[in-house]
């Protein structure tokens, strides 16, 4: 008897475990959790973007035109300058002795041309009475113009060396800020010598890298929205001045020249954020970027459904566009309004049940509500 009651016994406990196991079956795994949102269809702009450099347009270095010891030095590096501000002082003392002495030169010219000038006025008057031939006034004639040649070329000496004396003061050539001083007062320079390396921030030139793709999209003219870490919210238009005919070997990249005008808060070697406008779209569908996934089959959306009043979802095969600021452009696939997954869509496949995660409730403060503590009892209440 007892041997019965036992089997008895088993045999509904087994009955019990499979009757939850085809239950188990039946339900299926529990829904993912998930957040959604609705295609929506909106202007959205195509662009290239990407992150350059920039440099002056007006880097001189700042070179020695005459030669001599430098006297005095009147700007340092990081200095900033303005046109025609004196920068250095080269010694003159022997440009300036020389200049004197084609100055005297012209003095000494000017005097024997107009010492020429009346002997010619009178041997023409003697030629014209008979008392000397033609030939003796044309001969006094002849050395008046090879005098007056000797004076045109003493004076054009004499001018050189009084630019000469001018060039010993060494000028800034445009507003600007000294970047580099590469001599020290003292020190002996040639013609030619580099004596400071200028840069001038009134000008500067954007250089662009854009990937070789991006090349026939790409043209002369195109608008160009620039912005900086060094001027947070503003934005620089320009254009495109240039485009490299060929790619660098180095990056495979296409180089891309936008010249802007500065007002300043710029600064030459800085980095550049650059956006080109390649189209716009007054109507076009976008879903966020956490939205579309990759599968096997390409790219797909997840949009949700309901079903017996369950939440499941339909994989979609979808054709995507362009992305920006984190949306992406649905070129076929997918309708306005439809609701597609968001958050979780990449644990997702065709037909699995979701449930929709709902967004926080937040309070009027901007924070989020925090649950009403219980009320006390009306047993614990009275004492």
């Amino acid at each position: 008897m007892f041997r019965i009651l036992s089997l008895a016994l088993c045999s509904a406990l087994l009955l019990s475990a499979c009757s939850k196991q085809v239950e188990e079956k039946k339900s299926g795994p529990p829904p993912t959790l998930i957040t959604v949102t609705q295609v929506k269809s909106g202007a959205f702009e195509v662009t290239e973007d990407t992150l350059g450099t920039l440099e002056a347009v007006n880097d001189p270095k700042i070179a020695a035109e005459v030669a001599g010891r430098v006297a005095r030095l009147l700007a340092f590096a990081g200095k900033p300058v303005k046109q025609g501000e004196a920068l250095a002082v080269i010694d003159a003392t022997d440009l300036m002795l020389a200049s004197q002495s084609e100055q005297a030169e012209v003095k000494r010219l000017e005097a024997l041309l107009a010492q020429q000038d009346r002997l010619v006025e009178r041997q023409q008057n003697l030629a014209g009475k008979g008392f000397i031939s033609q030939n003796a006034a044309d001969d006094t004639g002849a050395q008046r113009t090879a005098i007056a040649e000797q004076l045109s070329a003493a004076r054009a000496r004499a001018g050189i060396g009084k630019r000469s004396v001018n060039k010993t003061t060494v000028v800034a050539p445009q507003d600007g800020v000294i970047e580099n001083q590469l001599i020290a007062a003292g020190d002996y320079v040639k013609v030619g010598d580099p004596l400071f390396q200028f840069v001038s921030n009134q000008r500067l030139r954007a250089h662009l890298p854009f990937p070789e793709s991006a090349a026939p999209r790409l043209s002369r003219g195109q608008a160009v929205r620039l912005t900086s870490p060094l001027a947070p919210g503003k934005v620089f238009a320009a254009k495109i001045a240039d485009i490299r005919p060929s790619i660098a070997e180095s990056s495979r990249a296409l180089d891309v020249i936008v010249e802007l005008e500065n007002d300043g808060t710029l600064k030459s070697g800085g980095t550049i954020n650059a956006s080109v406008q390649i189209a716009a779209k007054e109507a076009a569908l976008v879903v966020p970027e956490q939205s579309v996934v990759l599968r096997p089959v390409g790219k797909v959306v997840y949009a949700v459904v309901e079903e017996d009043g369950k939440k499941k979802v339909q994989q979609r095969t979808v054709q995507a566009g362009a992305k920006k600021g984190g949306m992406i452009e649905i070129l076929g696939g997918l309708k306005e309004g439809e609701t597609v997954a968001v958050d979780g869509a990449g644990f997702l496949t065709n037909g699995a049940a979701i449930a929709v995660k709902e967004p926080q409730k937040v309070g009027a403060g901007g924070t989020a509500k925090m649950p009403d503590a219980p009320k006390p009892d009306a047993a614990s209440g009275a004492k």
